[in-house]
C-alpha cells in the first residue's frame, strides 16, 4: 500500500505520557495510520462491566489491524473496586478508573463509553445486580450507546447464559447487550432518545469466548467451534515497531490502581468469538465479512473514496503536507454528505489529519489553572504553520459563549504568531467536575438528566477555542480546550486542564466524625478562595439535637488559591445518633456548599472534583481497653485515621523496621492485602508471632487467596468466600467470647447499617485452635463461619478477619467501631472460651 515507511516512532513514549495534558503531535507514521482508519467505514462495540474487564488484545486488533472504529462500553466506572495507588475510594476511585480507561484507549486506539450504572461492589447473581442497578435505565443506556455509536459488530466480554457462575455485573453486561441488540432498532423503545439520535440495527453479535469459560484448555480444545470465528491477534505493526500483544499489554497496564501493570508479550495468539445473533460472516477469519466498510456504503462516498484511497496508496512520509490540497477537497465533500452520522465522524477524523499534515500547532494557555464564573482570564495564544501551504487565521471563537474575535493573521511557513486576549467567563458556565457527580446518586445508579451527556467519559471542557483558519481558500475550524502550561525546574514543561471552579470551596478534613462521649469537639473548617479578595461567612449545619458554636464565622482571603482555617465547637446529643454536618459559605449573598478534591497522579490528567462539603457525624457510646496501636499498611486504607477518631494512639509501622520492638503496643493491626502487596512482610512474620506469643494481640485483615500465605500460627486456608449482601443476617456463634462482650456488648443489631458488603476472602478451612465468632451467608448459600476467627497463641491472640472494616469504619458504621474496639481489647485472661 505504501512506498516508504519511517521506522522512527516513539509510540511507547507517547503512550506512556498520554496521561499528561500535552497536545498530541502526530508523526508521519501516525498520520498514515489515521488515513488507514479514515478509509475504513466499519465499527465495533465491545461491552463489559468494569474498567479492566476489556480485552485490550481484541480492541487493539480491531482498531489497529482491521482499522475499525472501535469502542469499549464499560457499564460502570469501577467505583466499587479497590485502590492500590492511593486513598481514593468509591466515587473518587471511579474518577481515577475513568481516566485510566481513557489512557488505555489512547494506547490501543479505541474510544470509551459508559452507562449510568454505579459499581456497588461484588454481586453474585445478575438478579441482584439488575435490581440494584435499575435494569430498565441501564438497558436504556446500552440502547443509547448502540444508537449513537452505530456499531456493525457488538462483542460481549462475558457469557449471558451462565448466571451465577461469575460476578453478577459481568453476566448482566452480556444479558443487557443481547437484549439491546434488537431493541436499538425498535422505534417504540425509549422513543425519547430519538430526539437526539436514530434507531440502529447492528449486523451481528458475538461472545468473546476462551478456554477460561470452558474450565480448562483441554475442554476448550474439544469444544465444537463451528459457530466461532478466530483471529491471530499476535499481528506485528511495523509502523509502530510493536506487535498487537505489546500494544494491548501497554494499554492494560494503564489500570494501575487495580495493579494491572504487566510485562509485554509477543508472538502468535488466537482469539475466539462465538456468534450469537444477526447474520453469520461468510469468512470466519473476518469479523466484518459481508459488511460494506468502504466509502461506497454512504451516498456520495464513492468520489471521496477515490481521493482518499489514492492518498493512502501514495502517502509521502517525508512530506505529508503535499497531500493537503486533496485532503481539503475531500474535507469539503465530506461536509456536504447527507449521512449525518458518517459526516460527523469523518469530518472530525479529516480535521485531525489536515492539522497534522500541516504541522499546525495551536495552543491557548491561561495564565492560571482555574477561574470562576463571571470573571476574566488572560490567555496566551500560539499559532504556527509548519508547512509551505498558504494559510490565514481569520478569527477565533470562544466556546461555549460563541463570541467571535477577528484576527486576519497571515500564517507564513514556520513563522509563529503569538497574541494575548482576555476571555470573559460567563456567569452560567458549568463548574469543572465529573458530570455524573453533579446530582446526588444512589447505590446502584448515577443520575444524569442531560441525555446527550449519558455515556460520555468526561464532562465537556468548560472553555474551548475554535481557530477559524483559511487553508488554500478552504475554511477549516479547529477546536482545542484552554489549558494551563507552565514549567517546573525539577520537572520541565507541564500542561494542566483549565478549570472553572466556585469562588469559594470548603473542606472538613475528616469525612466521618466520631463522638465517643457527649463532650464538645473542636472542628476545623478549611476555606479556599477560588478568586482574589474573597470575603464572606461560613457556618455549619448540624443534625437535630446537635449544637454548633459560633453560628457563623467571618473569613477574608486576599490571594486566589489561599486557604483560611476557622474552628467551630460541635456538641453532640447525649444519646447515640447519626447525621450530616454540612458546611455553608456565603459570599455576596450567594451560598457555596462544595468541597474541591484534586486528584493528581502522573499517569492520568489532574482531576478537579466538586463534592458536597460535609461529613457524617456519629454519637457513639463506645468503650475501649488499651490505647497504643501499631498499624502495618497493606494496599492502603483509612482505618488508622478512624481509630484515632475514637481516641487510640496509632503508629503506622514501616515493615522494614519491624524487629523485637512491638511490645509497646496494646495491639498490632495488619492492613488489607498486606501479604499480597508487601513481600517484606514474610520476613517479619517471626517478630509478629513472637509478639503474640508474649501476650500481644495481632489482627490480620483480609488478603486475596491468590498465591498468598499469611503465615498464621496454625493452619488457615483462605478462599474466595464472601458475603456481598450488606444486609444479610449475622449469627453470633461464640456468644460468651470476649470479642462479643468486652468492652462493648455486641448484638446482631450492631450489623445494621453496614455498607457494600459484609466481607470477602474468608478462610474456609482452619485448625481446631481457631474459634469462629460469626456466621453469615448470602441468599441461597450455606453458612460461612470464617469471617472472624481467633486463636490463642502463647499468651496472646491471633485474629484473622475478612470483615470489610476498611469500608465500614470510614463510613462511620457504629457497630463496626464497637466490634473493632473489642478486637483490639482481647487479652489472654479474657480469651478463654476456646
Amino acid at each position: 500500500m505504501h512506498k516508504k515507511v519511517l521506522l522512527v516512532l516513539s509510540f511507547l513514549l507517547i503512550s506512556l505520557t498520554i496521561s499528561a495534558q500535552k497536545p498530541q503531535k502526530l508523526t508521519s507514521n501516525q498520520i498514515y495510520e489515521k488515513i488507514q482508519k479514515l478509509n475504513f467505514l466499519g465499527s465495533a462495540l465491545y461491552i463489559a462491566a468494569h474498567p479492566d474487564d476489556e480485552n485490550t488484545r481484541l480492541i487493539s486488533y480491531l482498531s489497529n489491524h482491521e482499522n475499525a472504529r472501535t469502542a469499549y462500553l464499560s457499564l460502570t466506572r469501577g467505583d466499587g473496586g479497590q485502590n492500590l495507588i492511593g486513598p481514593e475510594m468509591r466515587e473518587l476511585l471511579g474518577v481515577i478508573r475513568t481516566q485510566e480507561l481513557l489512557a488505555a484507549r489512547g494506547v490501543d486506539g479505541g474510544e470509551q463509553r459508559f452507562s449510568r450504572a454505579n459499581d456497588f461492589g461484588y454481586s453474585k447473581h445478575p438478579d441482584e445486580t439488575l435490581e440494584i442497578w435499575n435494569k430498565d435505565k441501564v438497558l436504556a443506556d446500552v440502547v443509547w450507546a448502540i444508537r449513537t455509536f452505530k456499531p456493525d459488530v457488538i462483542i460481549n466480554r462475558f457469557n449471558h447464559r451462565t448466571p451465577g457462575s461469575t460476578h453478577g455485573h459481568h453476566t448482566s453486561s452480556a444479558m443487557l447487550s443481547v437484549e439491546a441488540f434488537d431493541l436499538a432498532a425498535d422505534k417504540t423503545k425509549y422513543p425519547e432518545q430519538l430526539q437526539s439520535t436514530s434507531t440502529w440495527q447492528p449486523n451481528r453479535l458475538f461472545f468473546n469466548t476462551s478456554w477460561w469459560f470452558y474450565g480448562s484448555e483441554e475442554a476448550f480444545s474439544k469444544a465444537d467451534k463451528g459457530n466461532m470465528l478466530s483471529f491471530d491477534i499476535g499481528a506485528y505493526y511495523p509502523l509502530k515497531g510493536l506487535s498487537n500483544n505489546e500494544v494491548a499489554a501497554i494499554a492494560s497496564s494503564q489500570h494501575l490502581c487495580q495493579g494491572f501493570g504487566r510485562l509485554t508479550t509477543r508472538g502468535s495468539q488466537t482469539e475466539y468469538v462465538e456468534f450469537l445473533k444477526g447474520d453469520f460472516p461468510k469468512d470466519k477469519k473476518d469479523i466484518f465479512s459481508g459488511i460494506n466498510t468502504t466509502w461506497n456504503r454512504i451516498e456520495g462516498g464513492g468520489e471521496i473514496g477515490d481521493i482518499l484511497y489514492k492518498i493512502e496508496d501514495d502517502f509521502d512520509f517525508v512530506n505529508p503536507a503535499k497531500h493537503l490540497p486533496e485532503l481539503l477537497q475531500a474535507y469539503k465533500m465530506v461536509r456536504q454528505l447527507k449521512d449525518t452520522h458518517w459526516r460527523t465522524i469523518k469530518t472530525k477524523e479529516l480535521n485531525e489529519i489536515i492539522k497534522a499534515c500541516a504541522g499546525l500547532y495551536l495552543e491557548a494557555s491561561a495564565v492560571s489553572s482555574s477561574a470562576t464564573p463571571s470573571s476574566t482570564i488572560d490567555v496566551d495564544f500560539e499559532v504556527l504553520n509548519r508547512s509551505f501551504i498558504s494559510m490565514e487565521l481569520s478569527s477565533i471563537t470562544i466556546l461555549p459563549e460563541g463570541k467571535n474575535i477577528k484576527k486576519e493573521l497571515d500564517l507564513a511557513p514556520n513563522s509563529k504568531q503569538n497574541f494575548k486576549n482576555k476571555i470573559n467567563i460567563g456567569k452560567d458556565v458549568s463548574y469543572s467536575s465529573p458530570y455524573w457527580l453533579n446530582t446526588p446518586w444512589d447505590l446502584g445508579m448515577y443520575k444524569v438528566n442531560n441525555q446527550k451527556l449519558i455515556g460520555n467519559p468526561e464532562s465537556p471542557r468548560p472553555i474551548q477555542i475554535q481557530y477559524n483558519i483559511i487553508i488554500e481558500n478552504q475554511p477549516v475550524a479547529f477546536t482545542i480546550p484552554v489549558v494551563h502550561r507552565y514549567a517546573k525546574s525539577d520537572v520541565g514543561e507541564i500542561y494542566e486542564p483549565f478549570e472553572v471552579l466556585p469562588k469559594v470551596t470548603t473542606k472538613l478534613n475528616d469525612k466521618v466524625l466520631i463522638f465517643s462521649t457527649s463532650e464538645a469537639q473542636k472542628i476545623p473548617v478549611e476555606v479556599r478562595a477560588g478568586d482574589a479578595n474573597i470575603n464572606g461567612k461560613v457556618s455549619l449545619q448540624a443534625p437535630k439535637g446537635w449544637k454548633v458554636s459560633p453560628t457563623a464565622i467571618d473569613f477574608s482571603i486576599a490571594q486566589k488559591g489561599d486557604v483560611q482555617f476557622v474552628e467551630f465547637m460541635v456538641t453532640p446529643t447525649q444519646n447515640e445518633s447519626e447525621g450530616a454536618l454540612k458546611v455553608i459559605a456565603t459570599v455576596d449573598g450567594k451560598t457555596y456548599d462544595k468541597e474541591l478534591v484534586e486528584i493528581n497522579y502522573n499517569h492520568i490528567p489532574k482531576q478537579s472534583v466538586l463534592l458536597p462539603s460535609q461529613a457524617k457525624v456519629v454519637r457513639l457510646n463506645i468503650e475501649k481497653s488499651g490505647k497504643r496501636i501499631g498499624y502495618i499498611q497493606g494496599s492502603g486504607d483509612a482505618i488508622p485515621e478512624s481509630l484515632q477518631q475514637i481516641g487510640y494512639e496509632v503508629t503506622e509501622l514501616n515493615v522494614n523496621e519491624i524487629n523485637g520492638n512491638l511490645d509497646q503496643f496494646d495491639a498490632v493491626v495488619i492492613g488489607i492485602r498486606a501479604y499480597n502487596t508487601n513481600e517484606e512482610l514474610q520476613f517479619k512474620q517471626k517478630y509478629l508471632l513472637e509478639y503474640v506469643k508474649n501476650g500481644g494481640n495481632l489482627i490480620v485483615q483480609y488478603n486475596t487467596n491468590r498465591g498468598v500465605d499469611v503465615q498464621a500460627p496454625y493452619e488457615l486456608q483462605l478462599s474466595r468466600d464472601r458475603v456481598t449482601d450488606e444486609h444479610s443476617k449475622v449469627t453470633l456463634l461464640a456468644k460468651e467470647h470476649s470479642i462479643l462482650n468486652y468492652p462493648n456488648k455486641i448484638t446482631e443489631a450492631d450489623f445494621n447499617g453496614w455498607v457494600q458488603e459484609r466481607g470477602l476472602y474468608f478462610p474456609n478451612k482452619w485448625s481446631k485452635e481457631y474459634t469462629p465468632i460469626l456466621s453469615m451467608h448470602d441468599k441461597g448459600e450455606v453458612a460461612k463461619k470464617g469471617s472472624l476467627l481467633v486463636a490463642k497463641y502463647g499468651k496472646g491472640n491471633y485474629i484473622y478477619t475478612g470483615l470489610s472494616f476498611f469500608r465500614e469504619l470510614p463510613a462511620g458504621v457504629s457497630g463496626a467501631y464497637k466490634l473493632f474496639a473489642n478486637l483490639l481489647s482481647v487479652k489472654e485472661n479474657r480469651a478463654d472460651e476456646n
